[in-house]
């Protein structure tokens, strides 16, 4: 096996530009190769050709190839690969001499009678030949060892001890074949044979699949009568003996020992039956032969029969026999499921169903890599995971149920077995004194077994012919012997005999068949169901390499399977999102705003006038779809359900599997992807537009959401999946303003577009607050907007998007609110710094009209629409806490008596008389006048507030309850930004409000002594103003405002109004 691997990886790595060592293709040393291969194997170190400059070069390589193996370090084609191949070298010349010895022992071989003995021979044979080819297919060999043996000269003056024999064995093996049949001329007898005790098995077990059919093969159901009788042969291990294993010895042996064929018409009708079997024969790996071709270069009297074997050598004979072990396996996979006890007597049924699948899967792999007509359908088969799921489902049967198998053939072998072979030995007619104490030891110890205790009888002594028991003369002992053998396997080998039988590592170095075979396994609905079998096959792998082989094959058998597992995440992935865009679909036409159109068509129907023939064609109701005419018909949700039932139950067959000491998860691969998938189809479904600034009403979004929710929960009677982490973890993410992997949330997405488009439309004076409808509206405008304020802002909307983002994300839109308010803050104590004197003077002088008026003149603009912006602001975070507060269930009362329990209700939606995250935006910075700035501001306030009647767009609707130029929205800037900046200066809030209140007061009362009817235009909507603040403020009173400000007035302002609204509707 060493051997073999290294030749291999060597022959990979010469094959392959890339890999190919740097000493082979330095140009430097072109020339020489060249020459020491046209010489090889004569060493001519002093000849002109091989200059100082190659000289001083090989010794450099030779210096790097001596460190290399002093540190233990393995290289293809470095000085390491030398020593291997002196040790492939020695190898053949222990064969060679085991060779002789076997024949000097006339060693008797028979398959059916010393089978180990007779397989091993075998085995040898063909391995020591495949060696022997695959070492000839190294084209650079020479240029390898020579390269070598030149610097090796060059640097201790004489050539490597191991060289002459190695050059001489890569010269006679030329060809190797032919080598090796004048060598195995003296071995002929005994190959032809071991080889020709196959003809009563290699004919039976290459049946076709009619006749397996009619002999109702692997079935345990045929019979039910005999279901419990134990399965019995009298070649108990040539029965799940690998066909691929027989048809090498029968065509490498009768290459070796061809005269046979001339001689014997039983060794020409073996060989001829291995020839139309198949076309090529694996000689490691994904190393091949030919058959057909390099038979006829050697048995140039047998084209005609060479020919006619390949014409036959065709895949459909294959092709049913998979199509015949796909039901077999299935019936008795499901009969052992459910009634585990018979893996006892019919073990031998379940290891021959091994044995032949794997024969069958291995054909069409290397088949469908080598073989020509690519393009036949024998060589493509889309079915191949089902039979290899079969092949798993067994194994899971024996692994599983392993302890049954032990006890069954514990008592087997000492209630049966023991007294069989007791019998036998009794009545053999001469039997001497050693083997007789050896056969009663054999008797004993069966007698006495127990699970813990294994016993591996072996007979090979008694095939040589000097034996005083022969074999040879006792068949049914040996039979006998063959049994009791493949029973004590069932006791302490089983894992051993899963892998003789049903080892599937091949697949390993046939990655692009294996990858293809699992993409046709997927695009075919019926058979994604079996899609775990190819993750499954990587636990393969791990058989496939040994402790002394270099090559390591645990990086690809890690990455196939972590494809395969993603593959199939992704594939039920994508069914899932494609299943939830149809319910999607379904939940939008439950819509409001689609029930319009039915309304219209039913009213038109009632009251319905002489239509045209070309009507409109009534709309079909929600429902539709539901209904059927018959069960045959199958709509899209259908196949798409079918489809991803079929690949959850593949995710779901086992909960992991390890491989390498590595644990795969397949559900936890299906949890991932639902996770990453989920995240962008909530924020796809938002349907963003940057450009448009165009964006899903908050309410049509929790209608998708819940919809796809829906599909996610029914996932988990597929899965056993915790589908609500899924949800935790997705939905939270989207409450923050970035998830996990840094891209913007919904939380961002509508953040974004409340503040930058539908709130900068209200500052544009697009769009005004209606308090009556508690919403904003649209004001008709020459440029009409893209959307609809209202559908975005009433409280049903306001009410899904809290539901949408929760309290984390509404607390991220509030906190982005208070940011953009206290830069409007900040803007105003730069009027206040810049108006600080005026405003100081106008604070102790309201009581003088007169010094009052010019101080005002000297003031600049500005200070109110800052104002009536920060109050439409806190007007859009009112109705948003609003409607946090109807989502989120409040179970106790709090006491409003500490900051942090503002804090806590304003995080549920509770109102609170001082607003926390107010409190928290303006108190970033702190300079020391800055309450006297606070205290400016109110009375920069106070004092402007008259010019607002100024204004055409001041006038005051009963209607909507408020203004249109959003002025009404300044009674809950001026008592929160009050409360926020006297509650950070520790200030008396009532006192400043009281000051501010007596300031306004006065300075409005004074408007209603002009006479200027422009200025005075909306005097009495700006009077309701004084209401309001007093209303929307939790520190000020009806009282205190009657003190300050006449009642009359307000009344007669309400009245004038009202008045003045019913004559412009009129």
């Amino acid at each position: 096996l060493i051997c073999q691997c290294f030749v291999v990886d060597m022959l990979l790595a010469c094959g392959d530009p890339k890999a190919k060592p740097s000493y082979l293709i330095d140009k430097n040393l072109e020339s020489a190769v060249k020459f020491i291969v046209r010489k090889f194997p004569a060493v001519e170190t002093r000849n002109n050709n091989v200059s100082l400059s190659f000289a001083y070069i090989l010794h450099i390589y030779y210096i790097l190839f001596k460190l290399i193996l002093s540190l233990g370090i393995y290289t293809i084609c470095s000085p390491f690969s030398i020593e291997l191949l002196g040790l492939c070298n020695k190898c053949c010349d222990h064969v060679c001499e085991l060779l002789n010895t076997i024949d000097a022992c006339q060693v008797f071989f028979d398959i059916t009678v010393n089978f180990d003995l007779t397989k091993n021979y075998l085995d040898l044979v063909v391995t020591y030949t495949n060696l022997m080819m695959l070492l000839s297919r190294i084209e650079e060999r020479k240029a390898i060892i020579g390269l070598y043996n030149y610097a090796h000269e060059m640097t201790h003056g004489s050539s490597d001890r191991e060289y002459p024999r190695l050059g001489q064995m890569i010269v006679d093996y030329e060809n190797p074949l032919k080598k090796m049949m004048e060598e195995f001329v003296p071995h002929g007898k005994s190959l032809s044979d071991a080889l020709l005790s196959l003809q009563m098995v290699y004919p039976r077990r290459n049946l076709s699949a009619d006749q397996w059919r009619n002999a109702q093969l692997l079935s345990l159901i045929s019979a039910p009568s005999t279901m419990l009788n134990p399965a019995q042969s009298d070649t108990m291990p040539c029965e799940y003996l690998s066909l691929d294993a027989m048809e090498k010895w029968i065509v490498f042996g009768f290459i070796l020992c061809h005269g046979v064929l001339n001689s014997d018409q039983a060794a020409l009708s073996l060989w001829k039956l291995a020839l139309q079997s198949s076309t090529c024969l694996c000689l490691f790996r994904d190393e091949v032969f030919h058959i057909h071709k390099s038979a006829e270069d050697l048995y140039n009297k047998r084209v005609n029969d060479i020919k006619e074997c390949k014409e036959q050598a065709l895949g459909l004979m294959h092709r049913e026999r998979r199509k015949f072990l796909r039901s077999a396996l299935k019936e008795l996979a499901t009969v052992l499921s459910d009634q585990p006890g018979l893996l006892g007597p019919k073990a031998l049924f379940v290891f021959m169903a091994l044995s032949f699948a794997r024969d069958e899967i291995i054909w069409l792999l290397r088949h469908a890599d080598n073989i020509q007509k690519k393009s036949t359908d024998d060589f493509i088969d889309k079915h191949i995971a089902e039979l290899i799921f079969y092949m798993e489902e067994l194994r899971a049967h024996v692994r599983k149920y392993g302890p049954v198998m032990q006890r069954y053939y514990v008592q087997y072998l000492s209630g049966f077995d023991a007294v069989v072979l007791n019998e036998l030995v009794q009545n053999l007619s001469v039997c001497p004194e050693d083997e007789s104490i050896i056969m009663s030891s054999f008797v004993n110890t069966m007698t006495s077994l127990s699970v813990k205790q294994g016993i591996q009888p072996n007979t090979a002594y008694t095939s040589v012919s000097k034996a005083s028991l022969g074999i040879a003369d006792h068949r049914e002992l040996g039979k006998m012997m063959n049994t009791i053998i493949f029973h004590t396997k069932m006791v302490d080998s089983l894992v051993e005999m899963l892998v003789e039988t049903s080892d599937l590592s091949i697949f390993c170095f046939y990655s692009r068949a294996f990858e293809k075979m699992f993409q046709q396994c997927l695009e075919l609905p019926s058979q994604s169901r079996h899609s775990i079998s190819f993750p499954l096959l990587c636990t393969h792998f791990m058989s496939c390499t040994h402790e002394l082989c270099p090559e390591e094959v645990s990086d690809r058998s890690l990455s196939l399977c972590n494809m395969f597992l993603d593959e199939m995440a992704k594939q039920a992935r994508n069914l899932i999102t494609d299943i939830c865009t149809e319910q999607c679909t379904l939940s939008d036409q439950l819509l409001p705003k689609h029930c319009a159109k039915t309304i219209s068509q039913a009213v038109n129907k009632k009251s319905k006038k002489q239509m045209g023939k070309k009507g409109e064609p009534e709309r079909e109701k929600p429902g539709v779809e539901s209904m059927r005419k018959n069960r045959l018909l199958v709509t899209n949700l259908d196949k798409l359900h079918t489809a991803l039932s079929e690949l959850c139950f593949s995710i779901n067959y086992v909960p992991n599997m390890v491989i390498w000491e590595h644990t795969f998860t397949p559900r936890e691969y299906l949890t991932s992807h639902l996770e990453i998938r989920f995240t962008k189809s909530i924020v796809g479904m938002t349907m963003y537009n940057q450009a448009t600034q165009e964006i899903a009403k908050p309410s049509e979004l929790l209608t998708s959401v819940r919809a796809y929710m829906t599909v996610l929960q029914s996932i988990e009677n597929y899965v056993q999946i915790d589908i609500t982490r899924v949800f935790n973890n997705v939905l939270l993410q989207q409450t923050q303003h970035l998830d996990s992997h840094g891209e913007p949330t919904i939380t961002s997405l509508y953040t974004n577009w409340y503040l930058e488009t539908l709130l900068r439309q209200v500052s544009n004076g697009h769009i005004a607050y209606f308090p009556a409808m508690k919403a904003f509206v649209n004001l008709p405008t020459e440029n009409e907007l893209t959307f609809n304020a209202e559908e975005y802002s009433d409280i049903s909307e306001m009410r899904s998007l809290s539901e949408l983002l929760g309290p984390y994300g509404m607390k991220f839109l509030s906190e982005s609110l208070m940011w953009h308010i206290s830069s409007q803050v900040a803007e105003l104590k730069k009027l206040v710094v810049d108006n600080v004197e005026i405003l100081t003077q106008m604070r102790t002088s309201f009581d003088k009209p007169e010094h009052m008026a010019s101080l005002f003149k000297k003031l600049s603009c500005g200070v109110l629409k800052r104002m009536t912006i920060i109050g439409v602001i806190l007007s859009f975070r009112s109705l948003a806490q609003e409607a946090l507060r109807d989502y989120t269930i409040i179970l106790i009362c709090l006491k409003l008596v500490a900051m942090n329990v503002y804090e806590l209700s304003s995080a549920a939606g509770l109102p609170c008389e001082i607003d926390p995250a107010l409190v928290v935006a303006l108190s970033s910075q702190n300079p020391e006048e800055e309450y006297k700035i606070a205290c400016l501001l109110m009375v920069f306030v106070a004092v402007s507030m008259p010019t607002l009647a100024s204004n055409v767009m001041s006038q005051y609707s009963p209607a909507i309850q408020g203004h249109c130029n959003n002025i009404h929205c300044l009674a809950k800037a001026i008592n929160q930004i009050a409360a926020a900046l006297f509650t950070i200066h520790k200030g008396s809030i009532e006192d400043r409000l009281k000051e501010f209140l007596a300031l306004a007061s006065s300075s409005l009362l004074k408007i209603g002594q002009e006479t200027d009817k422009t200025t005075t235009r909306n005097r009495e909507s700006v009077y309701l103003l004084l209401d309001m603040i007093v209303q929307e403020s939790p520190f000020l009173t009806m009282d205190l405002l009657e003190s300050c400000f006449p009642y009359v007035l307000l009344r007669n302002a309400y009245h004038a109004v009202y008045k003045q609204s019913v004559s412009s509707s009129a």
